[in-house]
């Protein structure tokens, strides 16, 4: 059986409801209403189809409209034109609400508690990354890159925002912040602008949420220590060797400690707590933690992050596993976009206004319900065993789709997880 909330068809009612709540601010031609709009959308993504037109093709199968009725709850699906043109004016902003709305049944079902780490806190990583480069197509929210030959590449990047925890696999994306032009501004968006509004959301969401972030170390500046200490969010940040004199020349503040685990692997530590930021911060205190780690063939990793957690020789080794962490954000959120079948770099239109933005939000909230049911849904937990790896996975769920008659996500599950080369049950 299904849990009634955090699983597919629970999840999928959430974010429906959600959308129903949008305006609709463009003027429509026909009876399809914007909830089934941006409910396509999302199914595309949720689905992994590589291309609108493919989804174009073949919405009006009774197959697929029947399962696109029973598994997305869309009563009509538009054409892949006049998708394109009621999710351009869709602002962006609003699709946040669906995010929180899955959030919250993550907190209701207790699932957030597993992904605690330090003192209640939970592993917030930030980074940044590029979904799409021409040097023809653009819109208005478009970056622009301008080369000494005249050329022009426009772009889009974004912030991602995950829930990390060493001990898992799974993370748990919010919201993305566009890294996009802004109105009434000449000068091309930055991630540290994109930054302050994604920290600025984030708080006002969750305003009672402990948070930890953890970053590279472009973020390791004064102007944004004191943004994090502002809406009261802990942070591990990485940076380069700006305190080896620290460590050379004022031993007398530095504390040394060494763990060798039972693989044999050399746990060495340096720590120094309640330390000027740098020489144009200096009312900015901070803890600093440099490692290094030897592998029992010899292999050296170094490692340096300012903090503002207390460093003691207890606790340092959690603070360095979470520091580490932060590479989920690249390979278990960037590279499983890119990679892994949901065609982050793809183009699925561009628009005139937000339809880039807006794909990049349905991608990373189907890619969010995808991974509360890898943490929470024994049925999707079970078939994506069975396939072996998610590709596999994808194209069964596409299979299944394209081929039969659902009548639910368990049987769909089902199908895919006890398929002896038949049909599913039930199906007509």
């Amino acid at each position: 059986m299904l849990r009634k909330t955090l699983s597919a068809p629970g999840l999928l009612d959430v974010v429906k409801k959600s959308f129903h709540k949008i305006s609709d601010l463009c003027q429509s031609r026909t009876n399809i209403t914007l909830a089934d709009c941006l409910m396509s959308g999302l199914a595309i993504f949720s689905l992994k189809i590589p291309s609108l037109l493919q989804f174009d093709h073949s919405k009006e199968e009774k197959r697929i409209k029947h399962n696109l009725e029973k598994l997305y709850q869309i009563k009509q699906a538009p054409s892949d034109t006049y998708l394109r043109e009621r999710l351009d004016t869709v602002e962006p902003l609003m699709l946040r609400k669906s995010f929180k709305k899955v959030f919250a049944q993550l907190q209701r079902g207790n699932v957030l508690e597993q992904f605690s780490y330090i003192d209640g806190h939970y592993l917030l990583s930030l980074d940044g990354t590029g979904y799409f480069n021409s040097h023809k197509i653009h819109c208005a929210s478009c970056c622009e890159k301008k080369y000494k030959d005249g050329t022009i590449a426009y772009y889009h990047n974004m912030l991602g925002a995950v829930l990390i925890n060493p001990d898992y696999k799974e993370i748990i994306p919010l919201p993305p912040e566009p890294i996009h032009q802004q109105d009434g501004n000449n000068k091309n968006d930055c991630e540290q602008n994109a930054a302050k509004r994604l920290v600025t959301n984030i708080r006002r969401e969750h305003p009672h949420l402990k948070l930890i972030i953890v970053e590279d170390a472009l973020s390791a500046t004064g102007p944004h220590v004191m943004l994090l200490k502002q809406y009261k969010m802990k942070f591990i940040i990485g940076c380069k060797s700006a305190y080896d004199y620290l460590f050379r020349h004022r031993k007398e503040l530095v504390t040394e400690h060494e763990i060798i685990d039972g693989n044999g692997v050399q746990h060495c530590f340096r720590f120094a707590n309640d330390i000027p930021l740098n020489g144009s911060h200096l009312n900015i205190k901070i803890n600093v933690l440099d490692y290094y780690e030897i592998s029992p063939s010899g292999k050296k990793k170094h490692f340096t992050w300012i903090t503002d957690l207390p460093l003691t020789t207890s606790s340092v080794y959690k603070i360095m596993k979470g520091g580490r962490a932060r590479w989920k954000i690249e390979n278990e959120t960037f590279n499983t976009l890119k990679n892994q079948g949901y065609h982050f770099e793809h183009n699925y239109g561009h628009g005139d206004k937000n339809l880039t933005t807006v794909f990049a939000y349905l991608m990373m909230l189907a890619f969010l319900i995808d991974q509360v049911q890898q943490l929470c849904c024994k049925l999707f937990k079970a078939a994506l065993d069975f396939s072996k790896s998610k590709i596999r996975f994808w194209e069964k769920i596409r299979g299944y789709f394209t081929l039969y008659y659902l009548d639910s996500w368990e049987q769909l599950y089902d199908a895919i997880t006890y398929q002896k080369g038949d049909a599913p049950p039930n199906t007509s």
